[in-house]
């Protein structure tokens, strides 16, 4: 499993938006993870994995996944069926989705954007 709170100039981050809530947690000093799982939600016949799901982060302290979602709203309703699948197969996970506008608010509040 990767450090917990690593450096963000040493990650690779997959959307600027990952970036910003990284930045948010570091300042509040909440431990986090960057994609450190990838769940297993679909498979084939044989057994084989054929679909996973890697939430954007893990924060330990709240044992809570956190999902990003700021792409175009067409791909949120494919993101929520994964969501959901996950929820289904693993009850005990708790994961939080982060929609575009409360993404927006989030780095408004905390004078992120110009």
């Amino acid at each position: 499993m990767p450090l917990v709170h690593t450096d963000i100039k040493n990650i690779k981050f997959a959307h600027p938006s990952e970036k910003e809530c990284a930045r948010i947690l570091d300042f509040y000093q909440i431990k986090w993870l960057y994609e450190p799982d990838s769940l297993p939600i679909e498979w084939n016949e044989k057994g084989d994995v054929i679909q996973s799901f890697t939430p954007d982060f893990y924060l330990p302290d709240f044992d809570l996944y956190i999902e990003l979602t700021t792409l175009n709203q067409k791909l949120v309703t494919k993101k929520n069926k994964k969501v959901k699948r996950l929820t289904e197969l693993y009850p005990k996970i708790k994961i939080k989705v982060l929609y575009q506008k409360d993404f927006r608010k989030l780095i408004l509040k905390y004078g992120l954007c110009k």
